[in-house]
Parts: structure tokens; sequence; C-alpha cells
């Protein structure tokens, strides 16, 4: 009797859940007939529907089959089911199969793929372009970002694990990785923090990025985002693990370093020289940025002394008609700055292109005549501001921009001492970060002299015989450097 009576209840769930489909707006039913009824059925906003009208419609009429058994062996399509659990049918219908039964109380049903391709053209690099080097940059499309990567690595110890988050919206989560190069410590570390992620929804990478990281109340970003497939088969060859979000075009590269936020990819398509130089350029105006107006703060506030006999004349005069305090002074400044900035990327391209620019004159100019700030400050916090935008990775420009507050604040209270208790801070934090369990500081903590030739600067290729120590790489060496030259 129990073996009678479990066939009965999958068929009755089946039968309501095919009556329960006509109620869906979105859901099509296709009925051909032929010795009996064969019942088509697929959600119009995910299936294919031209190609199912103009090509498997048409060859079902006249194929010859009495059950969807029959069917499921002479259809020529890929990834066929026959189901009779209607969450998996409608699982899979949601994703783009077209559903198939016969007669009017079916024990199973026949699905085939066929979904709709709608993604945004292969573009060029928008937050990351560069003048030198290719110019394609990642859709939302995991397929097509995995493909870009595909033909710049035709190898098969290219590897993808396929993952599935969150309860709504499923989305389709990879895990990239070069087989026998990468540590499989660091796949396995990715694929369980993934695998544990219980939430309804991933929109973005970024919701992945916030939930694996190792230390999700700081400020730094602990995984890299590029939209450069370049730069993705650049770091699995050396043996890092790339995370790809379906509807995300931005891949997330762990583990990091810091260092590795300052490198713009650019610099590896130039020589070797003028990329050190463009890179520690970058430094210098990182340091400026988060350092120039604490200084001057602190310097205004409690060390007097400090200041030349040549400048103090001009700072007197500037700040003569002023009538709030440095600090006051700074932060209207520092937050006019952050407006404008919001205002010009929430805006469109042109119109905030323009408040940018004019509204940074006009309220610069306007705020020195009227008194409220000084000239010398307002030359500053532009610099400050401009120094910024040099930060390859936006997140990272991003850290740099709320930092500098409590470099202020401090500088305010303590002056110059202030201003050491916050370096100090800060890189005990730094000291304290990892990305997916490896040294955020690498390779200034732990101190590894190899790994510095591509670091604050970039040695030529011809050094870089070895793969970072950092990952941790199953095969360490990945250059002969005898290889490529004339050696008479």
């Amino acid at each position: 009797m129990k073996k009678r009576s479990l066939p009965t209840r999958k068929k009755n769930a089946l039968s309501s859940f095919l009556a329960d489909l006509e109620n869906r707006s979105d859901f099509t039913y296709l009925n051909i007939k032929k010795e009996f009824v064969v019942h088509i059925g697929y959600y119009n906003s995910v299936t294919d529907h031209e190609q199912l009208q103009s090509k498997f419609i048409p060859y079902i009429k006249h194929l010859s089959f009495r059950s969807v058994q029959e069917l499921h062996n002479i259809l020529p399509a890929g990834d066929i089911h026959l189901l009779h659990d209607p969450e998996k049918i409608d699982d899979l219908m949601l994703k783009g199969y077209v559903m198939i039964y016969c007669g009017e109380s079916p024990e199973e049903c026949l699905l085939f793929p066929l979904p709709v391709f709608k993604s945004r053209q292969i573009s060029i690099p928008e937050v990351e372009f560069s003048v030198v080097g290719p110019k394609e940059a990642f859709v939302e499309s995991i397929d097509t970002n995995i493909n870009l990567v595909r033909k710049r690595i035709p190898s098969p110890q290219l590897k993808f694990k396929e993952l599935h988050v969150g309860d709504l919206t499923q989305t389709k989560v990879c895990v990239a990785y070069i087989e026998g190069v990468t540590n499989k410590e660091n796949v396995n570390t990715v694929v369980q923090r993934i695998g544990d992620i219980q939430i309804d929804q991933v929109i973005d990478s970024s919701y992945i990025q916030q939930i694996i990281s190792d230390d999700k109340n700081s400020p730094f970003p602990q995984l890299l985002d590029t939209e450069r497939p370049d730069r993705i088969a650049a770091i699995l060859s050396e043996g890092k693990v790339a995370i790809f979000v379906d509807n995300s075009p931005h891949v997330l590269i762990g583990p990091t370093t810091l260092v590795e936020f300052f490198s713009a990819f650019e610099d590896y398509f130039l020589n070797w020289t003028i990329a050190s130089i463009f890179r520690l350029i970058r430094l210098f105006a990182v340091f400026f940025s988060i350092l120039s107006t604490p200084i001057y703060v602190a310097v205004l506030t409690h060390h007097y002394e400090m200041i030349p006999k040549a400048l103090l004349g001009t700072l007197v005069s500037s700040r003569s008609q002023v009538p709030f305090p440095p600090i006051l002074e700074a932060i209207i400044l520092e937050l006019t700055i952050e407006l404008l900035r919001e205002a010009g990327a929430r805006l469109p391209t042109k119109v905030g292109q323009t408040i940018g620019i004019v509204g940074g004159i006009v309220i610069g100019t306007a705020s020195v005549e009227a008194g409220l700030t000084s000239n010398v400050l307002l030359i500053f916090v532009a610099l400050a501001a401009l120094a910024s935008f040099t930060t390859p990775v936006y997140k990272m420009g991003n850290t740099i921009r709320l930092i500098r507050f409590p470099f202020l604040i401090t500088a305010h209270v303590w002056g110059l001492l202030g201003i050491s208790i916050s370096i100090c801070y800060i890189m005990a934090h730094l000291l304290r970060l990892k990305s997916l369990g490896r040294p955020f500081l690498e390779p200034i903590y732990p101190f590894r002299f190899k790994d510095l030739k591509d670091a604050f600067i970039r040695l030529p290729f011809s050094m870089a015989k070895n793969r970072p120590l950092e990952v941790r790489s199953n095969k360490p060496p990945r250059l002969n450097p005898g290889e490529g030259r004339d050696n008479k």
C-alpha cells in the first residue's frame, strides 16, 4: 500500500502545480494536438520563445512519440531532465527551461534548456581605463565573463567551481583557479566561506566581498575587485583565486595585499622604470591626501614655531579675516569637497562634470572672498582631493577619503602627536588585517624581500622568476630569465 500511495501523492502535487501555473501572468501554455495533447509551458521573460516557435515546435509536431519518456530519447537537446517534483520543475523553468508533458494528469514532465540571453555588449573599462593594453571589460553575464578569461588562458588546468548563493535569487557564483598552481587551501577557504553564506539575495559581487572578508568592520577592502579580464588572467597565473558573480561586472581577487590596491594594471604594459615612478607617485599622493590637511591644522593650532618666517606672513594675511579655528575651517572645506564629489557622481555624466568644475570654482572663490576660509588651506584641500583620485581602485579611494577625518580630529586635539597616534593605530590595524587568512600587509609584514620586486616599485620581468610567496603557490617558478634573449 505504501508503494502505491507515493506515486499518487506525487501525481496529485504535480497536477495541482500545473494548474497553478495558469494563474501566473508571465507564464505561457501552448498545446500541440496529435493522437493526444502535448502541453508546452515556459516563462516569457527568461525563455527564448522565438527559437521555440521557429525550431522546436515544428520539429516536435513531426516527431512520433507517445510519452515524454520516448521524447526524452529522441529530442536533439542537451541537459534534458525528466522530473516529477514541482519545486525542481519550477526552479528549472525560472532559469529558462521549457516544460513538456502529455495528457491532463502527467506523472512526469520533460524539461530542456532554452534560455534567452540579454546582456550588455562588451565595452571598454570605465573604472580601470588604460591608454595601453586591451580594451575589454567584464559585463553582467557570468558566462560572457568566463569566456573572456578562457580565451586568455586556454588551458585545461583552469578550473571553475560553481555554487549558488541566495535563498531567493539563487545567484550563480564561480570560483576560478589554476589547478597545479593555486594553493588548494586558498581555494577551499573561498569555497567554504561562500558555501556558508545564508542570505536571501546576492545582487552584486560586493555582497560576497563584504560577507566573506576576514574583518567585516574594517574600512579597508580585503578583496580586490576588477573589471578587466586581462588582470584576472594575470592574477590566476600568479596562483590566486578569482570569484565570478552572475549579474556583476566586477570580479573579486584574493588573497590580496595593501600595495596591490595602489598598482594599476597598466604598470605591466609600460617600461619598468616608468611604471615604478608612476607607482611611487601614487603612493606619495596617498600620504599627501591623508596627511596634508591634518598637518596644516596641527601646525596652526599647536606648533606655530615650525612655520618658516618667509611663510608666516602669507599664512597670517590669509587667515586674518577668517573667524573660525583651523579645524572648523578644514572640516567645512573637506565636507564641501565631498558634497561636490557625491553630487558629481550621482548626476548624469555631463551635468556631473559641470557641477564639479563650476561648483568647485564658484564655492572656493566665494568662500575665500567672504573670509570663511583661507586661500592657503583651500589649495591644500584641493590638492589632497586631487591626490586621492590617483588611487586605481575605487573602494580604496573611498577608504582614504574616510580616514582623513579621524586624522583631522587628533591633529586638532594633540597636534603632531595626535597624527603620530593615528598613524600607529592605522598600522596596528593593518598588521592584524588578513585577506583569506593571509597577511594583508605583506611584504612589509611579514617582511619578504623577494616580494618587494613588485610592491612599491616594479622590477623588470627578468627578475620576477617566482610567483609571490603570499599565495603559497604549488608551482613557484614561472619564468626562465634566459629565454627570449640573445646570449651571444
